[in-house]
């Protein structure tokens, strides 16, 4: 079976893929902590999630000078590592990935993420063959700045009508705009979904498996 409408379909990683949105959370809570910093609150630290490094800290420590941040994304990165292994890809998640290759659409990855820590998570057997293209925040532009989507797109010869960009946060809704593709989001993970209706998402999916019959209906 042809995709019917879109040939490129873009995931954001944390909280769309992987469930890793309170780790993130907690870590960067933690890291703070250590530092003698004010800590962020929950929704503060969340809602960077998604965001290239430096202006993930810039929003959730705004105080903090830049001089620190290497001290400060080094602690973070500790509490984070340790507890990776208690965190794993949404039930139902590597089902759709397979149903969609059957399809025939590019898979690819757009995530905040560094290219190291991805390269990390990817090294499981079964997603080692599911993603046509990945992009991370330390090799391209961070989101929502189009260029990740941009790339990927050149890369397979794929206009932005048949692109669909697939996430969390109003960053990735927020890219998706700006690149002119369509967006679809997705509510459990680290935005609260009432917040995406400005960027006239598709759909908002409530669970994995919604997004997947969303998918297989309509992609």
């Amino acid at each position: 079976m042809r995709p019917q409408q879109f040939d490129l379909i873009v995931f954001d990683w944390d909280g769309t893929l992987f469930d890793s949105t309170a780790l993130i959370t907690q870590s960067i809570q933690a890291a703070a902590r250590d530092m003698g910093l004010a800590v962020p609150s929950r929704e503060r630290a969340s809602y960077v999630i998604g965001m290239g490094l430096n202006e993930a800290l810039a929003h959730a420590l705004p105080d903090l000078p830049v001089s620190r941040y290497p001290e400060l994304g080094q602690r973070y990165r500790q509490h984070y590592v340790a507890a990776q292994h208690q965190i794993t890809l949404f039930d139902g998640v590597l089902d759709m990935l397979g149903a969609l290759k059957a399809r025939h659409h590019w898979l690819a990855v757009a995530t905040g993420k560094s290219r190291r820590g991805l390269n990390e998570v990817l090294q499981a057997e079964a997603l080692r063959q599911m993603f046509d293209g990945t992009r991370t925040a330390d090799e391209t532009a961070g989101k929502p700045h189009p260029q990740m989507l941009n790339e990927l797109m050149r890369e397979f010869g794929v206009e932005p009508e048949r692109t669909l960009m697939i996430g969390d946060t109003t960053h990735d809704l927020q890219l998706a705009r700006n690149a002119g593709t369509a967006s679809l989001g997705v509510s459990y993970g680290a935005h609260d979904a009432q917040t995406f209706a400005e960027f006239g998402p598709l759909h908002i999916a409530h669970s994995v498996n919604d997004l997947h019959a969303w998918l297989l209906k309509n992609a």
